[in-house]
């Protein structure tokens, strides 16, 4: 028995730091500027004191005068009140981090970010990680800890015709539904399960999935999911020849520890085979 999450976007203008600037540095009363993290622009009429949005809110021009310098925080324009998205849910604090101007976000777990952001978006580190496991077209997808759900939308993009997303946080969801990049996750091929990897997995079919993409919390944030006994799963539902995408990320690396290479190692053992890439960091392995 499994439960589906039915996610439901929430359309509010957001304002970063870089979004505050620039309307309170504006030369006109009106000014064309982007309310969704760089997918569209919206016009938005300015005067001495206020800022009058699309959707008839407003905003008093020292409400963003005290957010500029908070590089790193998403908010929320809701009822003429601007609110940081971020919670604690009684066990981690979580936020929406922003990396730059018009881009997408990443997810902010207890100061940790769930995606690369040095030298590349947090988009385009989950296409890499989608595109190690083309082609996709037609393909049936297990994507192991939604987040954000940008893996799960670039593996539809690439004409998935089913991914099946778990995600054990329904406050990391709560989150993504304020997240204009996140919004895809209605698309009818998506399924969201809410509940525990480690538990699901077991109530999945043999031999069911062309593909996986793992993409799990760092080990000690979830070492289950690192675990053969796991792994031994990820291979039953795997069709013969399917593939998978683990990500490692690379903690420890400066202190010598080789996190890509335990993993290749642990996922050999139980039949895959296995190609290391370093570069987007991660395992790739094929049931034989």
């Amino acid at each position: 028995m499994v439960t589906l999450y039915f996610f439901t976007p929430k359309r509010y203008p957001l304002i970063t730091s870089h979004v505050a600037k620039n309307l309170l540095e504006a030369e006109s009363h009106k000014i064309k500027i982007s309310l969704d993290l760089g997918i569209t622009f919206s016009e938005v009429i300015i005067d001495n004191q206020y800022i009058h949005f699309p959707d008839s809110q407003i905003l008093n021009k020292n409400e963003l005068k005290s957010i500029v310098n908070k590089d790193t925080e998403v908010y929320v324009l809701i009822n003429n009140e601007l609110i940081k998205i971020a919670m604690f849910d009684g066990k981690t604090y979580l936020k929406l981090r922003n990396v730059l101007p018009n881009t997408a976000p990443t997810l902010e777990i207890d100061g940790i970010h769930m995606h690369r952001i040095k030298n590349i978006t947090p988009w385009e580190d989950s296409k890499l990680k989608v595109l190690s496991l083309l082609p996709l077209k037609d393909k049936k997808v297990l994507d192991i800890c939604t987040g954000l759900g940008y893996t799960a939308i670039h593996a539809s993009n690439f004409e998935a015709s089913k991914i099946i997303t778990i995600e054990k946080s329904i406050s990391v969801l709560k989150i993504a539904e304020y997240n204009p990049w996140s919004w895809k996750l209605t698309d009818k091929k998506i399924n969201i399960i809410i509940g525990d990897a480690y538990k699901i997995i077991n109530n999945l079919k043999d031999e069911y999935f062309d593909k996986i993409i793992h993409d799990p919390p760092r080990m000690k944030l979830a070492g289950e999911l690192y675990s053969k006994e796991f792994y031994k799963e990820l291979y039953r539902i795997l069709k013969p020849n399917g593939v998978i995408f683990h990500y490692t990320g690379a903690p420890g690396e400066k202190r010598g520890i080789n996190i890509i290479k335990g993993v290749a190692e642990r996922l050999k053992s139980i039949g895959f085979s296995v190609k290391k890439l370093y570069d987007i960091q991660g395992v790739l392995g094929i049931k034989k």
